[in-house]
């Protein structure tokens, strides 16, 4: 299992919010972002493979970069946020998934298991 998963309900349907970009990317320094992984949501609404299998990140700040305005004109709704972005810190070597909750309104998160 990658050691960081996420994934995405929209909770305006209740469904799995398939096909959406999300971009993993690395603090390098105060303001400066390195991407390391990206993808799109499956059509469970999970994107499991940010990171490859059995590796482990540097212990820092990361965030998950979620493109919204693409998912919401896909489906005809008009949202609020175009892009929702998730900073997090990696301060142990375990699995950390990121779910995002979802509508067009307002969004949530919290670390999962």
């Amino acid at each position: 299992m990658s050691q960081i998963t996420t994934h995405i309900l929209d909770t305006s349907t209740g469904k799995p919010a398939k096909g959406i970009l999300i971009c993993l990317e690395k603090q390098v320094e105060k303001g400066l972002w390195e991407e390391i992984g990206r993808g799109n949501t499956n059509e469970d609404g999970r994107l499991p493979g940010l990171v490859a299998e059995n590796t482990f990140l540097d212990f820092g700040i990361y965030r998950l970069i979620f493109d919204t305005e693409t998912y919401y004109k896909n489906t005809e709704v008009e949202g609020l946020y175009p892009e929702v972005s998730i900073a997090f810190k990696v301060t142990e070597n375990k699995h950390y998934h990121i779910p995002l909750l979802l509508n067009p309104f307002g969004y949530s998160t919290y670390r999962g298991s």
